[in-house]
């Protein structure tokens, strides 16, 4: 009998504890997320050296936003947004709380990644992001032409006439002002700056038409142009040049000289978030490089884990570092967020070069 109370005192003092602690028996991380970087094998693997339970939602940037903003930062215990959605966000809506760096294992990612995100999504002195997943959109070139494009305007020499494609959309205006000298990044608090940015790059474009076999739309179609070479030198994303490599080594993407352009998706911790712990878990398990090289080999696109290229699959691997070495990594150009009214005139002068003759 006084064995049997012992056992009933001790599981009364279990279920106490773990419904003071919020269910420790059932501990559960809610991750918002893209589809590809939270892979069933790193889960599987998170949940057994954890024990956390991880539940998936696959979103986006809007419904991200959408969803945290109904619930007032509720619902999950970590979201995957990039980095340019942060600040705008977060000052009109409170939706998440600032990152604590202490936390966080920066050792293991790359420097100037970790100071790309706290800079981008600064507000008020704190930081409200970690970079995860990365890409940037460069040159796609054919061998036979890699001496002659190097960089963006490059894609107007002479040599490539009739056989350059790009999209009508910024990272075209944005990729042309840094070959042409200029920082639109640096003239994003100056509007009469950036117009007059824009108005060289658009005189640029416009010279360039004759150049154009056609302003892709569709990366399957850019990849069918590249593939049956009427295409031969691009301006695209850096996982569509790799795949491309994979087929054909004699076309690879190239990080242009005065930087390619970056995109980082972060980590960033909702303002209502019930388990803040497991969600710094999270973050420092998956940056590990044999971890993280898991999630690139899932999503085709790269991390911010220092070294884990080393353990991504061959082919890809390969393909990475024929494209960035440290040095073009460091001269990334990361977009930075993009302040109310400037689309609107991109939009114009888009508008105009589609429309020249």
């Amino acid at each position: 009998m006084a064995l049997r109370k012992t056992r009933i005192s001790a599981l009364a003092t279990l279920l106490a504890a773990t419904t003071a602690s919020g269910n420790l028996l059932a501990e559960e991380l809610r991750l918002i997320t893209w589809g590809g970087y939270a892979p069933d094998e790193v889960v599987a693997q998170f949940e057994e050296e954890t024990g956390i339970d991880v539940k998936i939602t696959l979103s986006n940037n809007e419904d991200m936003i959408s969803k945290l903003r109904a619930t007032g930062g509720a619902g999950f215990d970590l979201a995957q947004p990039s980095q340019d959605r942060i600040v705008g966000v977060q000052r009109q809506f409170n939706i998440y709380k600032p990152i604590d760096y202490s936390r966080i294992n920066t050792g293991q990612l790359q420097a100037s990644m970790v100071k790309a995100a706290q800079e981008s999504t600064a507000l008020d002195g704190q930081s409200y992001g970690v970079p995860s997943v990365w890409g940037t959109s460069g040159l796609i070139v054919h061998s036979s032409v890699a001496d002659t494009v190097t960089d963006y305007t490059d894609l107007c020499d002479p040599a490539v006439a009739g056989k350059v494609s790009y999209r009508l959309k910024r990272p075209t205006l944005i990729g042309f002002a840094f070959a042409m000298g200029m920082d639109p990044f640096a003239a994003y608090e100056d509007r009469d700056e950036y117009q007059s940015i824009l108005a060289k790059v658009e005189d640029k474009l416009i010279d360039c038409k004759d150049n154009v076999k056609t302003y892709w739309t569709g990366g399957d179609q850019l990849l069918s142009l590249l593939r049956t070479g009427e295409v031969t030198a691009a301006m695209a994303w850096d996982a569509g040049g790799w795949k491309l490599n994979a087929e054909n080594p004699d076309i690879r993407f190239v990080a242009p000289e005065s930087g390619a352009l970056g995109w980082i998706d972060t980590f960033a911790i909702p303002r209502r978030s019930e388990n803040e712990e497991a969600a710094y878990k999270w973050i420092n398990f998956v940056m590990q490089p044999e971890i993280a090289a898991k999630i690139t080999n899932a999503s085709g696109n790269f991390t911010a884990s220092k070294g884990a290229d080393e353990f991504v699959n061959a082919e890809l691997r390969d393909a990475y570092r024929l494209s960035f070495d440290e040095e073009a990594i460091n001269n990334i150009k990361w977009y930075p967020p993009v302040p109310p009214g400037l689309e609107a005139m991109e939009g114009q002068v888009l508008d105009r070069v589609q429309a020249a003759n």
